[in-house]
């Protein structure tokens, strides 16, 4: 396998495990269950999980009421393609091979 298809499965496994642990959450919130700590959600968010937080925040309508997921989440994906735009257009080259 070459890099390319290693990140692009990571990021999304990493989407996929973002959007399932919104709705886990969510039907824990119902059940009132144990929760998943809201770092969790953010420390998935960070690793590459924006897209999929964000996509399970809003099909699932859980946390939309929390200022810091509606704005962070969405700043966080922000940073991610700002930093992955940046790495692209960098005058220096990176061989991974």
């Amino acid at each position: 396998m070459d890099v390319i298809t290693l990140l692009l499965i990571y990021f999304i496994s990493v989407n996929i495990a973002g959007l399932c642990m919104m709705g886990l959450d969510k039907y824990k919130a119902k059940k009132q269950a144990f929760r998943i700590p809201e770092s969790t959600l953010f420390i998935t968010a960070i690793i590459g999980g924006s897209i999929g937080c964000i996509l399970g925040m809003y099909a699932f309508r859980h946390k939309t009421r929390k200022w810091y997921f509606v704005y962070g989440m969405p700043a966080i994906l922000f940073l991610q393609i700002a930093l992955i735009i940046m790495i692209l257009h960098s005058p220096i080259q990176i061989k991974i091979m």
